[in-house]
């Protein structure tokens, strides 16, 4: 019996999770697919080609005024849509869209004052997240993602692996987090004992590693740092298991103590990762030092924070009115 025919999205979605992507990098990409076939009247896109692309970017640009990285996000899924799941040559295609304006944006940071009323009025595990990115520079997705063998005490080290830019990293711990680290650890394994007598206690585990190490998923040091209060099913595979803390959840958390700290400013989870770099420029460490600490991968993105500091000692310079 003849198989039914994929549907191109659920092909997009398989070759995605062949190739690991995140899931919420599978969930974007799908929406500009999605976007763009009905932006040319559900066309399929074997039926379109270098013109379609052109215009459905240029009309991101124009119309929708999105910020180059929206229109870089949505060109990038239609070259793994093209070169990936179709099979198409896109190489001599040379596509020139009319771009969205780039902006050059100084990251906005806190002073340790900000940062300490900020993390006072947050409680629990939320609380030790945050001192955790403050603490390390970690990325929202980094400190979610952390299991208990990333933190290793003994050494008084935290290892980051498959960043964002793809490059393993180690940090130091910092030792005022030791003790409360230790007792979350403890508690994780409680919970993680609960679990397997419940019936559950498997985690989600990166690329083919479940399959190479089938029991892995079972083991205490597998499981998330910052695992949420209750078990839920898997988005992908429908197994119900217990996943780390919900970045909405995080980021509400993080307003909310923002607004009883009575910060004027807009303060995201990344805020604390530019705050900590900011902050060690400030007390003297090296450029490069930061570029590692930080994982970038060219010292170039980390000089954003000479920008930030430089715009900060202008703070010094006296006013002409202030002398009248």
């Amino acid at each position: 019996m003849e198989q039914p025919k994929r549907k191109l999205l659920d092909m997009v979605r398989d070759k995605m999770r062949l190739k690991h992507y995140s899931l919420s990098t599978e969930r974007t990409y799908v929406h500009w697919i999605k976007h763009y076939i009905f932006f040319h009247n559900k066309k399929h896109p074997l039926e379109m080609e270098k013109p379609e692309i052109e215009q459905f970017l240029t009309s991101l640009a124009v119309q929708k005024k999105v910020s180059p990285t929206t229109q870089n996000q949505a060109f990038s899924a239609l070259l793994f849509l093209y070169k990936e799941v179709l099979g198409v040559d896109m190489s001599s295609w040379n596509i020139q869209a009319l771009r969205a304006k780039e902006r050059k944006h100084i990251p906005q940071v806190l002073t340790k004052e900000e940062v300490k009323k900020v993390i006072e009025n947050l409680t629990g595990t939320y609380q030790l997240i945050v001192y955790l990115m403050y603490g390390c520079g970690l990325r929202m997705s980094e400190v979610l993602n952390l299991r208990i063998k990333d933190i290793d005490f003994g050494f008084d080290k935290v290892y980051i692996w498959d960043s964002k830019s793809l490059k393993d990293r180690t940090l130091p711990l910092p030792q005022k987090l030791k003790q409360r680290l230790k007792a979350q650890v403890e508690y994780v394994e409680q919970l993680h004992t609960k679990d397997v007598a419940d019936g559950y206690g498997s985690v989600y585990l990166p690329y083919a590693l479940e399959r190479k190490y089938p029991n892995a998923k079972n083991e205490t040091k597998w499981q998330y740092l910052f695992p949420m209060r209750n078990v839920a099913k898997d988005p992908r595979s429908g197994v119900v298991r217990r996943h780390h803390v919900h970045e909405k959840t995080l980021g509400r958390n993080i307003k909310q103590a923002s607004l009883k700290a009575n910060i004027h400013k807009r303060v995201t989870s990344h805020i604390f990762r530019h705050s900590y770099a900011t902050h060690l420029l400030q007390s003297g460490v090296d450029l490069r030092s930061i570029q590692e600490l930080l994982g970038h991968k060219s010292v170039e993105t980390t000089m954003i924070y000479t920008h930030v500091v430089a715009q900060l000692n202008r703070g010094s310079i006296e006013s002409p009115l202030d002398s009248l």
